[in-house]
C-alpha cells in the first residue's frame, strides 16, 4: 500500500497566514503541520507517499521534506493545479499507486492515541473495500456524517454536510481504499458545488458493502486546523501532551527509528541538522535510547 498527503487549497479562512504560504506548512506548536499526516501513514507502516499541493506550494514542500531519505521513507510529489474535490487526488496519484491500494489522509488532520497506528496498520492490510474513521464532534453539521445502524453497528448512511444531522459521528480525513478508488473517483459526477465528493466515493463502497468505518471513541484526539480557532487548539494540545509527558507526537524520526527505518546515529546526523533547537535535542535523547 503506498499512501497519499493531500497538501492542496488556498486556506482562505486563514488568511491572512496562508497569502503567501500553505496552510500545511505553518507550525501547530514545534512542528510543520504536514508532520502530523506524514506520521499518521508512517504508523500505518506505508514508506511510499506522495505529496499533491499547488504549483506555488509544492516546492516548499519539496525544500522541507526532500526526497524522505530524512525519515526512512521515499517521497514523491505531484501538482493539483485546481482544487476538484477530494477524490481528485486518487486519479492525480493514478499512475503512482501502480494498480494497488492506497491510504490518504488529508494535510491539515491532527490524530493521537493510543494504539492509533495498531488500528491503522490493520487498515492497511484489508485487500479489498475502504476502511475509514470516525470521530464524534459537537458540529456535526460540518463534516460528512456516517449513520449506523442499530443492530448491527455497521455504518448504514453518510452525508456530506447535513442540515439535520441524524448522527454525532463525522468522517475523519483519512482513507484506506483498494486498488478501486482512482476509478470509482474518476465515475463519480461534482456535486453541486463544483466538485467530487469524498462521500459519494465512499458511499460506492458503502453500496457495495465494502466499506468498514471504525469509531475512534474515548482516548483518541482529531483535530483540523482549518480555522485560527482550531489551529491554536491543536498546538495547545500538542504543546499540553509534550510538555506533560515528555515525548513528542507525531516525529516522523523518532517513528522512523523505532520501525528500523533509520539507525542512532543517522538520528544523530539529523539531529545536527536541527541546530541548537529542543527539536534537536530530543532526537538525541531517541538515539541514545535506543
Amino acid at each position: 500500500m503506498k499512501g497519499i498527503i493531500l497538501a492542496g487549497g488556498s486556506g482562505t479562512r486563514l488568511y491572512p497566514a496562508t497569502l503567501a504560504l500553505s496552510k500545511q506548512l505553518l507550525p501547530v506548536f514545534d512542528k510543520p503541520m504536514i508532520y502530523y499526516p506524514l506520521s499518521v501513514l508512517m504508523l500505518a507502516g506505508l514508506r511510499e507517499i506522495m505529496i499533491i499541493s499547488t504549483p506555488r506550494d509544492l516546492p516548499m514542500f519539496e525544500r522541507l521534506l526532500g526526497d524522505g531519505s530524512a525519515f526512512g521513507i521515499a517521497l514523491t510529489y505531484a501538482v493539483q493545479d485546481q482544487p476538484a474535490g477530494l477524490p481528485q487526488a486518487f486519479m492525480i496519484a493514478e499512475r503512482f499507486l501502480a494498480g494497488g491500494p492506497s491510504a490518504m489522509i488529508l494535510g491539515d488532520n491532527i490524530f493521537h492515541g493510543d494504539s492509533l497506528g495498531a488500528r491503522c496498520r490493520a487498515a492497511a492490510q484489508c485487500a479489498t473495500g475502504a476502511t475509514v474513521f470516525a470521530y464524534q464532534v459537537e458540529d456535526p453539521e460540518r463534516y460528512g456524517v456516517v449513520t449506523f445502524d442499530p443492530d448491527t453497528g455497521r455504518a448504514r448512511h453518510i452525508d456530506e454536510k447535513p442540515i439535520a444531522p441524524q448522527s454525532s459521528w463525522a468522517l475523519t480525513g483519512l482513507y484506506f481504499c483498494d486498488a478501486d478508488a482512482p476509478a470509482i473517483a474518476a465515475s463519480l459526477t461534482p456535486s453541486a458545488r463544483g466538485e467530487l465528493e469524498i462521500t459519494d466515493l465512499l458511499g460506492v463502497y458503502l453500496k457495495r458493502g465494502a466499506l468498514d468505518v471504525s469509531r475512534l471513541g474515548r482516548g483518541y484526539a482529531w483535530l483540523d486546523t482549518g480555522t485560527h480557532d482550531s489551529l491554536h487548539d491543536a498546538a495547545s494540545f500538542v504543546r499540553t501532551i509534550e510538555r506533560r509527558q515528555g515525548i513528542k507526537i507525531a516525529c516522523p524520526e523518532e517513528i522512523a527509528l523505532d520501525l528500523g527505518y533509520l539507525t542512532p546515529s543517522a538520528l544523530m546526523t539529523r539531529a545536527a541538522a536541527m541546530g541548537k533547537t529542543g527539536y534537536a535535542d530530543y532526537l538525541r535523547r531517541c538515539a541514545a535510547a535506543a
